[in-house]
């Protein structure tokens, strides 16, 4: 009778199963996969039969059914995204941070927002980043793996869950999962001096068991964020804090750009919307408006 297990990593046609009771095997996926056109993903809930116990090798039978799927990076059954920038150091790219909100809502993956580096930041400007997004609706929380501010906060967020940990390089991503587990030591890397951008350490999407039926996965660090099939009439539905407003709008399916009587425009005007999310949104709308073109 297979057991269950969890594909933590995926190398080479390999698939490494974790199982709470018993450690990892090294599978090999059974040829009807491959006849389906169906490709077992790291985060997939499998069924295995134990080949060699001794040798902890076995057969992938089962995959069981998804709760979702992301594109890029290719996982499944994704419980929450953690989404990491610093704080400070560099500074974070708010456009990323939103595109990458955006990206986890149209895949209906729910988010939290992590601010590493909180040691260098002003409080000022760490309460400003934390007001914005909190506003907005997405849970936050400021951290650092320097002096442990944060982390317990963070384990609790992820606890019984698979949690997705992402962002661009050199944020403390690694540092921060070195943090909260013990099993697996990431391999850390230092801000280039001369781009303040991070040098990219993590090479593969891996699941790592923290505690029973708790895993962090690392993906590697992204610098664009591609969504298809997202239309751009669709992209304010993307953005929460727009929906108490759109009420307001003149127009059944306002852009909130260029309309007259516009509720969403009108709570921007009186602070109640950040300038720096309507900002983004407008690029965002125009990058999408202009690749219909061609």
């Amino acid at each position: 009778m297979p057991m269950q297990g969890k594909i933590i990593k995926g190398i080479s046609g390999f698939y490494y199963v974790h199982i709470a009771e018993s450690g990892i095997y090294e599978c090999k996926a059974k040829g009807i996969f491959r006849n389906r056109n169906i490709k077992p993903l790291v985060g997939d809930n499998v069924g295995m039969t134990v080949l060699d116990e001794k040798e902890k090798t076995g057969s992938i039978e089962e995959i069981l059914p998804r709760s979702n799927v992301l594109i890029r990076p290719a996982v499944a059954n994704i419980d929450l995204a953690v989404i990491i920038f610093a704080a400070a150091q560099p500074q974070p790219n708010f456009n990323l941070l939103d595109r990458f909100l955006v990206m986890m809502g149209y895949q209906n993956v729910p988010v939290m927002i992590c601010f590493n580096k909180a040691d260098l930041a002003m409080e000022e400007e760490l309460g400003a980043f934390e007001k914005i997004y909190r506003n907005c609706g997405y849970p936050v929380i400021c951290a650092s793996a320097v002096d442990g501010k944060g982390v317990g906060a963070l384990r609790g967020a992820i606890a019984g869950k698979t949690a997705a940990v992402a962002g661009p390089s050199g944020v403390g991503k690694s540092s921060l999962i070195n943090c909260l587990q013990s099993g697996v030591k990431m391999e850390t890397g230092e801000v280039s001096r001369k781009t303040r951008r991070g040098r990219h350490t993590t090479r593969h999407s891996e699941l790592i068991a923290v505690c029973g039926d708790t895993y962090i996965m690392d993906t590697p660090g992204f610098s664009t964020l591609d969504i298809p099939g997202l239309q751009k009439e669709a992209l304010s539905s993307l953005y929460p804090e727009f929906a108490a407003y759109e009420p307001d709008c003149r127009f059944r399916g306002c852009s909130h750009l260029n309309e007259p009587v516009c509720g969403v425009k009108q709570a921007l005007l009186t602070g109640e919307i950040s300038r720096l999310r309507y900002e983004n949104y407008k690029l965002l709308y125009e990058e999408m408006r202009n690749s219909r073109k061609y």
